[in-house]
């Protein structure tokens, strides 16, 4: 059942909401900025209402896969390693998408989900956070990367307090190293001070 509800969680993971969301523009996200189907581009592709409806399709679909792993796992102690796996499912289906030729996002939105199903009250102060790392610094990849450091610091906590067994760490783990793969490029150009900003213009790209 584990392995059921992992691909159930991919499955779910993978639908573009970033691209169902544009094509009520006419438009794809695709074919602007990044190239990616997360929630800024889909911002930079048809503005903020578009932006904020894929944010909250990709917080659900990854919410709604965790949901059903905690609730079809064959034992109560295997509850959270089958969440953290379908947490894990639904942010690789985010930026694997079987649906379109495997692409997609970077997985922030989907591991915003995954936390909200896991441990809700953490959801609102990190929603917040990387709201706000992205509204002052319009650098959407730092806002992605804070959600992934505060979803790690929040699963090693669970983890040392005794809220969770130790199987919470596959998903504080594997989000961070999916996040950091996802975003290499945006992590070089970081470093090199060249990432690219978020224009609150009417044009949308800088």
């Amino acid at each position: 059942m584990i392995a059921l509800s992992t691909v159930i969680a991919y499955l779910l993971g993978s639908v573009p909401v970033g691209i169902l969301v544009c094509r009520l523009y006419g438009k794809d996200p695709r074919e602007v900025g990044s190239g990616r189907t997360g929630a800024t581009n889909v911002y930079r592709t048809v503005g903020l209402p578009g932006g904020l409806a894929t944010v909250a399709g990709d917080v659900l679909k990854a919410t709604l896969g965790v949901y059903i792993a905690g609730k079809i796992a064959p034992d109560p102690n295997l509850v959270t390693l089958a969440q953290s796996l379908a947490a894990g499912a639904a942010i690789v289906g985010h930026n694997y998408s079987v649906y379109i030729g495997f692409r997609g996002g970077a997985g922030g939105t989907p591991n915003l989900g995954g936390l909200l199903a896991i441990f809700p009250l953490a959801f609102v102060p990190t929603a917040v956070a990387a709201g706000l790392v992205w509204a002052l610094g319009r650098i959407a990849s730092l806002a992605t990367l804070t959600i992934s450091a505060i979803v790690f610091a929040v699963t090693i906590w669970l983890f040392i307090d005794g809220v969770r067994p130790g199987s919470i760490l596959v998903y504080g783990i594997g989000q961070l190293v999916l996040v950091v793969w996802a975003l290499r490029p945006n992590i070089a150009r970081l470093l090199r001070g060249e990432e690219r900003r978020i224009s609150l213009s009417k044009d949308f790209v800088t």
